[in-house]
């Protein structure tokens, strides 16, 4: 379900000058359309640039991420564990986020918050209204060790 959205810009100079012909800044002459598939790129993204944060997305969520990263043209789950609300000129984030054991969730969810505002604010010029965390999961250090053994107990000679 993908959706755009446009805005129009109401950016003016502040001298109030327009430029030839009364049309306008350059700026102010048209609108943008922003889907939301980009802001929950970028909103996934900036949550992965925090350390703590382990992956995103609950159980299920990330097994069908996987198998659709092995099928060809099936993505790279840079979405996965985010959902998306885009209006004309706000949006909103919902983030299901697993942390690495030992972090402080509360501190690490405000550094995702303030990393996700600032890049979609930065990037899009949108409005961030909210960003609502949910940690569905803690990775523990020896869950990894435990998923490589099984892999290789599957695989074939």
């Amino acid at each position: 379900m993908t959706e755009t959205t446009q805005r129009s810009s109401t950016a003016s100079r502040q001298d109030g000058a327009t430029s030839q012909g009364g049309k306008g800044a350059p700026g102010t002459r048209g609108s943008t359309a922003i889907a939301d598939t980009v802001v929950a790129k970028i909103a996934g993204m900036a949550a992965r640039e925090i350390p703590e944060v382990h992956n995103l997305g609950g159980g299920m969520t990330r097994a069908f991420g996987a198998v659709r990263q092995r099928v060809p043209g099936g993505g790279s789950g840079v979405t996965q564990g985010v959902k998306v609300e885009v209006g004309e000129r706000q949006a909103a984030v919902d983030l299901d986020v697993v942390v690495e054991y030992g972090a402080a969730i509360a501190d690490t969810a405000a550094d995702v918050r303030t990393n996700v505002i600032n890049a979609v604010e930065r990037m899009t010029g949108l409005e961030v209204v909210e960003v609502n965390i949910a940690v569905g999961d803690v990775h523990l250090p020896d869950e990894e060790e435990d998923e490589s053994e099984q892999q290789q107990g599957r695989r074939v000679a």
